[in-house]
Order: structure tokens, then C-alpha cells, then sequence
């Protein structure tokens, strides 16, 4: 009977160091990034290109803008990259995704959403216009 009884006990303890995370942190779940070819890309075009890009999103969203006249990279959201684009009548918010599409919302409508407000934190390289 003491035998069994050590035994049990024995494998109690076992038991508990086998689920012992002491030293582990754990912050809640992990977040897991994707991030496409395309979005990658994005970062690497000069001032120019990345107006001709952000301009075609804009105007496959069914919205327009004449010209680009500033642009740059804003944030990640979660598996999206926001960028802005600025055009004379209205800044755009193009959110790039992992997937190949692009969401086109206006920079005015970001306000109070908990989306990255349109503050550009990284421009390209280069002039927005091949005249200048």
C-alpha cells in the first residue's frame, strides 16, 4: 500500500514539473505578421512610382485624385500597411494587404476608429513629379 501511495505521489510531481512554466512569459497570444511581395515592393519605389501606385488604388476604389503631391508610409495594422497620399483636394489613406488588394479610405474618416491616423513617418526617395 505505501508503495502505490509513493508511486502516485511520485507521479503527481511528475506531472506538475511537466506543466512548470516558470520562466516563460507569456503576454497572450502571438501576433503573426504577413506580409506579401507586393507590400515589400511598396517600400523600395521612389517618390514617383509611388505616386502612380497609390493613384491607381485610389482610382480603382472608385474615388479620384489628379495628382499626388506628397506620400509616404504611415504604419502597420495588423496585416496591413497603411500609406497617405496627399492630392489637392483630399488625403487618402491606402491600406496595402497581404493578399495583393488595397483599401482606399478618406484620412478625415480615420478619425476615432483606432486606425493609424494619416501622419507620414517614412517617404521615398525623390520628387513626386518628373519636372521637378
Amino acid at each position: 500500500m505505501r508503495r502505490r501511495l509513493s508511486a502516485a505521489v511520485i507521479a503527481l510531481l511528475a506531472l506538475t514539473a511537466c506543466n512548470d512554466q516558470s520562466g516563460t512569459t507569456t503576454n497572450g497570444p502571438r501576433e503573426i505578421r504577413v506580409q506579401s511581395d507586393e507590400q515589400k515592393q511598396l517600400h523600395q519605389l521612389n517618390a514617383f512610382n509611388l505616386g502612380i501606385g497609390l493613384k491607381r488604388a485610389i482610382y480603382d476604389a472608385g474615388y479620384s485624385c489628379s495628382r499626388v503631391t506628397d506620400a509616404g508610409f504611415v504604419g502597420t495594422y495588423k496585416n496591413l500597411d497603411e500609406w497617405m497620399a496627399r492630392c489637392p483636394n483630399r488625403d487618402w489613406a491606402v491600406f496595402a494587404g497581404p493578399d495583393g488588394s488595397a483599401q482606399v479610405r478618406d484620412c478625415k474618416d480615420l478619425v476615432g476608429t483606432g486606425l493609424p491616423p494619416c501622419v507620414i513617418k517614412q517617404r521615398p526617395k525623390g520628387k513626386f513629379n518628373q519636372l521637378g
